[in-house]
């Protein structure tokens, strides 16, 4: 007997069907993987599955018998549990405040604090996370560390059915080894696990059936192993699988070519140390090493976030001081910056797709603090026909659409400042393959038209696949400079580590 059953889900919003006909049929002791492009349907089959939002049509079955769940509350209650994509934790409490919060353990009426601590440390040990101090503030820990509580939380509610959705798309490579052991054991103990996931080798690392969703409807349930990875992404994405990484340039910049961008000897409160690098019009630079290795706060340098910061930033050979995000993005410098997190620093949700994307060229369009409502509408319809956007209209919020479509409007709104550097925060996290290709197919393009890109990503294969060099930061330093034929997996992990590779290597040249 299955433990639970989905049998011809439907789920409308408005004119939109999100679920028509879905079956998905769930196993104890089992990980089945759900795969999908965004906007294939799998947010709203496991909202449904939690109690956030109602089937229109269709029946669930627990234990063999019918069940329906109004609230997350009584989903919890009947052993299902989430841990969505987008974290639900407050980041003014601590840990073990999160943890318990939907059921704290009390005494005589009030929240007993040393029980509360213990339920934590068991959680987080649970998990896999015994590093996370059960009294640290959440505002204090890093996306990474973040999510491995979220992961705790859920598991404190001794679930019988585990969902996770992007569950180890912001931890490190050290995070998803343990996570891996953390599921494998569960699995052994008999909980059946719902896992979604982008990233195949993790599907091939951890599930045992597989079930693909495509407009809406489960388009295939089979084995784990049964089907090549073109199959499987054939199937999602309802077309022929074309190869994922467009051809880089084959042009290189000439010795004496002045740089879009230089930086000389950057140093920050002591994450930063003395970084020293070139990027031409044209190129695409990769940030490769492992996670919380000074990535994001080279990022957030350039574009004027920090604070305090020395060292020199030229571009085009032009001394620049850029103390603000509205200084670089201003024609001399023409700098954008696509951030970590779409959904809190690169959107505003509530806002209309059509508000999104022109929010960071308004000036373009106002004339005498007046906006020329015709000349944005149409600079809109653009970029939203550009990108593809999967959307209803601009009139819809931007936190309707899937994360792949939030994604686009992020590039998008950028892209009507028409930058000559761009800056991205592993752009791709959690999107899926058919959205990952346009994307860098839009990369590419962007680069060919003279755009200089400076790359950071998570994921080994897009820095070898998109990048024309690759640039190993460890500890605050760019360490080793990866070129061409040099860009391998084998490179980019032993440079992580800070360790000799196998393969040679160049150092950085500090320039004078």
């Amino acid at each position: 007997m299955s433990l639970f059953v989905m049998q011809g889900i439907t789920k409308r919003y408005g004119g939109v069907r999100a679920l028509q006909g879905a079956d998905l049929v769930i196993e104890a002791g089992r990980i089945h993987a759900v795969l999908g492009e965004n906007g294939a349907g799998k947010s709203t089959l496991i909202k449904i599955m939690s109690g956030v939002v109602a089937p229109d049509e269709g029946l669930m079955l627990l234990d063999d018998k019918p069940v329906s769940f109004a609230t997350p509350a009584a989903a919890n209650a009947a052993g299902i549990v989430c841990i969505f994509q987008e974290l639900s934790l407050i980041p003014d409490l601590s840990v073990s405040d999160n943890i318990a919060i939907s059921n704290p353990p009390r005494r005589l009426g009030l929240i007993d604090r040393g029980a509360q601590r213990r339920m934590a440390e068991q959680a987080l040990e649970r998990a896999g996370a015994t590093d996370i101090h059960p009294l640290a503030l959440v505002k204090d820990l890093s996306l990474s560390r973040r999510q491995m509580v979220e992961i705790a939380k859920a598991l404190a509610r001794n679930p019988r059915i585990l969902i996770l959705d992007e569950a180890t798309s912001a931890l490190t490579a050290a995070d998803v080894t343990k996570i891996y052991a953390v599921l494998r054991r569960l699995r052994s103990d008999g909980l059946a696990l719902i896992y979604i996931s982008h990233r195949m080798h993790e599907i091939t690392e951890l599930a045992d059936e597989c079930t693909v969703f495509c407009n809406g409807h489960s388009v295939a349930s089979y084995a784990a192993g049964t089907k090549t990875d073109q199959e499987v992404v054939e199937l999602m994405i309802g077309r022929e699988y074309s190869h994922e990484f467009p051809p880089k340039s084959l042009a290189t910049p000439a010795s004496d070519t002045i740089p879009r961008l230089e930086l000389r000897q950057l140093s920050w409160d002591g994450r930063l140390d003395n970084i020293s690098l070139k990027l031409h019009a044209g190129e695409v630079i990769g940030l490769g090493g492992l996670d919380g290795q000074g990535q994001r706060e080279l990022l957030l340098a350039l574009f004027g976030v920090l604070r305090g910061t020395t060292g020199e930033l030229r571009v085009d050979g032009q001394l620049m001081q850029i103390g603000g995000p509205s200084r670089a993005k201003r024609a001399d410098v023409g700098m954008a910056l696509i951030p970590e997190d779409r959904k809190t620093e690169g959107l505003m949700l509530p806002m209309s797709v059509g508000e999104n994307i022109s929010f960071a060229a308004l000036s373009q369009f106002a004339h005498w603090g007046v906006i020329d409502r015709r000349a944005e509408s149409a600079a809109i319809d653009r970029i939203f026909k550009m990108l593809a956007v999967r959307s209803d209209g601009v009139t819809l919020p931007a936190g309707s659409l899937s994360g792949g479509n939030q994604q686009k409007l992020v590039i998008g709104k950028w892209l009507l400042n028409s930058p000559r550097i761009i800056l991205l925060n592993d752009p791709t996290r959690g999107i899926d393959v058919g959205t990952k290709q346009e994307i860098y197919q839009l990369l590419r393009r962007l680069a060919d038209d003279g755009a200089a890109i400076l790359f950071y990503s998570t994921d080994y294969d897009e820095l070898i696949g998109c990048c024309d060099r690759v640039l190993v930061m460890y500890d605050g330093a760019i360490t080793r400079e990866l070129v061409g034929a040099e860009i391998t997996e084998h490179a980019l992990v032993s440079s992580a580590l800070n360790i000799d590779a196998a393969v040679p290597h160049r150092a950085l040249a500090t320039p004078s």
